[in-house]
């Protein structure tokens, strides 16, 4: 079984702008759904997502998830820039 900070960790290489913004980012297993569950937290703010087994291996391979890509995007533009609330 593949460990969630290192799944945490591959994303956190993939996506600098986490580090750039000071996210926090965990990562945790979803028995519910079999999937792994992303979440990322900045103050008061917290977005989470579910991440696929298959995407989670490719990011530990270091191979970009595109949809959770898009889900850091979001909050970064939602809590970050439009807010202005993490550093740059």
């Amino acid at each position: 079984m593949t460990d969630p900070r290192r799944i945490a960790a591959s994303i956190a290489s993939l996506y600098p702008e986490i580090a750039r913004h000071g996210i926090a980012v965990s990562v945790a297993d979803d028995p519910v759904s079999g999937d792994w569950l992303v979440t990322m937290r900045h103050k008061d703010h917290a977005l989470s997502t579910h991440l696929g087994k298959d995407d989670a291996d490719a990011c530990i391979r270091g191979v970009q998830c595109a949809s959770l890509g898009v889900q850091i995007g979001r909050f970064v533009e939602n809590y970050c820039l439009s807010l202005g609330e993490c550093p740059t």
